[in-house]
């Protein structure tokens, strides 16, 4: 009997081609609310799990569930201790879409320095003036501070000092050397010496609104902040708040704390802020890594091995 793996949302074809060649059947969801992936589930031995919620009412809706594969590095959508207690398998892909947030970050770094979006609307409305009104800034010398210092950080370190002549600052707690950056022993000291703060943490208890009005006031008016982690981290009417009465010189976001953010959202009305629609990562390339990573996953679980990237190990 074939086993069936639930994917609530799409996933890129040579994932799927990997599953199907694999004898497994694959049922496509109605949605990403919580009550539709909880009836979707049942008679499902895995399932790929995208955007939407995954707690306890979906991991106990299906006694035969096995594994939740996340489609991507963050797994903060998935009930840990819920599915601990029901011996179900959680994986994740640490890897495959490193190298595009990556590259989206160091985008919206250069945009930031250019004023791209607002020469660009410029320039569309007849305004060529605005050559000489809005002054850029070069990047080289700059100082570039990372908050969170991991496998994503570092590329972002790497691109930014080797590509373009940026000067490395890092924090992060759990890391105290690093080659071609300088560590800073706390958060405010990072932020009070950087042009520009690039944001590269999980989201978790002790990191959700770690970006606040202080931490703002601790950085240089001319300074921007620069978000592809998690939109929780900021808080986001504080950030608002430091946008319009220049507290600092500018954001730029690819992740909000609602997604998508509401329709009246103070965001909106700001010049001073550039926003993507939590892209980063969804670059063709990087879709089609995590696809298969995450199709391996539950063949590795339901085939009786142990797949790479565990972060739950069930029964």
């Amino acid at each position: 009997m074939k086993q069936t793996v639930l994917l609530p949302q799409d996933i890129a074809k040579p994932g799927r081609d990997y599953l199907l060649e694999r004898g497994y059947e694959l049922k496509m969801g109605r949605g990403i609310s919580e009550k539709l992936i909880a009836e979707d589930v049942r008679g499902c031995s895995a399932v790929i799990a995208r955007l939407g919620a995954f707690g306890k009412h979906v991991i106990e809706a299906e006694p035969g569930l096995r594994v939740i594969a996340r489609h991507g590095a963050g797994y903060d959508n998935i009930d840990i201790e819920a599915a601990k207690e029901a011996g179900i398998w959680v994986t994740f892909d640490p890897v495959s879409n490193g190298n595009a947030v990556a590259e989206h970050c160091i985008a919206l770094l250069l945009a930031c320095a250019k004023n791209l979006p607002a020469m660009d609307q410029a320039v569309r409305s007849g305004n060529f003036a605005v050559r000489n009104q809005r002054p850029t800034t070069e990047l080289s010398g700059k100082v570039l501070g990372i908050a969170g210092f991991g496998r994503i950080g570092k590329m972002v370190a790497q691109k930014a000092g080797d590509g373009l002549g940026m000067e490395i600052a890092a924090y992060d707690p759990y890391v105290k050397e690093a080659k071609g950056a300088r560590m800073t022993k706390t958060l405010e000291e990072l932020l009070e010496f950087s042009d520009f703060v690039s944001i590269h943490m999980p989201s978790a208890e002790e990191t959700r609104g770690m970006f606040g009005i202080e931490q703002f006031k601790k950085m240089k008016r001319t300074a921007w902040l620069i978000n592809g982690a998690r939109g929780e981290l900021v808080k986001e009417k504080e950030l608002i708040s430091a946008l319009s009465q220049g507290v600092i010189a500018g954001a730029a976001l690819d992740v909000f704390e609602k997604e998508p953010p509401e329709k009246d959202s103070g965001l909106f009305q700001l010049d001073n802020v550039i926003l993507s629609p939590h892209n980063a990562a969804l670059t063709k390339e990087a879709m089609e890594r995590m696809a298969v990573t995450a199709a391996k996953a539950v063949d590795d679980v339901l085939s009786g091995r142990r797949p790479q990237f565990v972060v739950v190990e069930g029964k």
